[in-house]
């Protein structure tokens, strides 16, 4: 574990494993955090340099508040690369990672040599009057007031099948509502999901120029969103494909929203012979 200064307020937490003629930068999902991508990184980086970060106000990050914008994280993770000297990289994201990855790609086209989209938030719409439905859903105090078996209830929606050593991430997750820094944590919580709703980049996909590789499992419980969009995953993920000039779609079997962690075996080759 490494801790850099970006900039005056924030500090970011990160591993830097591995070497390699490409660098991969891993952006976690949504209320997550860096080891997420552990069982990736093991054999990744094996043939790259491998750098996955905590975002401002998760994991071992810094807590100030902060917009939780997309714009805000893509500028978080330029500015990580300009502090260790990274001219380009292929950037990983999950779930919301992803739609930071695809803002980033958009933003500051020539820092990323490659786009790799995790089960990506981004590709599905909604209605102002959906917009609205997630921003009242979301609160500071519903975030902080989630009991140990709604904690646990979330993160197994998150898998087809949550493998035994997935453990971790709920009692992380129930270990933080005592932690010193738990009200910032819930505040960024609810800063992202407004981040994601009101900067969609449905419009923008056809302006992505780099090479992406698309993975999605095809028994993912969160997306769509199955209160307010119900179908299939796959339709959704198509919209990326047709939508993204330059890229490959990839749906895995009996796997859920936690790609990278159910089904690392698949997810590694694919990355592998998506940078070869």
């Amino acid at each position: 574990m490494h801790k850099l200064d970006i900039s005056e307020n924030t500090n970011i937490a990160f591993v830097d494993e591995g070497k390699g003629e490409q660098t991969i930068i891993f952006i976690h999902g949504l209320g997550s955090y860096l080891p997420a991508w552990k069982k990736n990184i093991e054999v990744l980086k094996n043939h790259y340099r491998c750098i996955a970060i905590d975002l401002p106000g998760y994991g071992k990050s810094s807590k100030e508040i902060h917009t939780g914008t997309m714009d805000f994280y893509a500028d978080v993770v330029k500015l990580l690369m300009d502090k260790l000297q990274i001219k380009t990289a292929v950037i990983a994201g999950h779930s919301m990672g992803g739609q930071i990855s695809m803002v980033m790609s958009l933003k500051y086209p020539e820092y990323v040599s490659k786009l790799i989209l995790v089960s990506p938030a981004g590709f599905e719409t909604f209605t102002d009057g959906q917009k609205e439905w997630f921003r009242s859903v979301m609160t500071v105090k519903g975030v902080k007031l989630t009991t140990p078996q709604q904690i646990r209830a979330n993160l197994l929606s998150n898998f087809y099948n949550m493998p035994d050593d997935a453990e971790f991430m709920i009692t992380d997750r129930i270990a933080m509502r005592g932690a010193k820094y738990f009200d910032n944590y819930c505040y960024t919580v609810v800063r992202s999901v407004n981040g994601m709703v009101d900067q969609p980049v449905y419009d923008f996909l056809p302006n992505i120029k780099q090479e992406t590789l698309i993975i999605f499992g095809e028994s993912d419980n969160l997306i769509p969103n199955p209160y307010l969009n119900p179908g299939f995953t796959e339709d959704v993920a198509n919209i990326g494909k047709e939508r993204i000039p330059n890229s490959n779609l990839l749906i895995i079997p009996s796997c859920g929203h936690f790609v990278q962690f159910e089904k690392p075996d698949e997810f590694n080759k694919a990355v592998l012979d998506f940078l070869k």
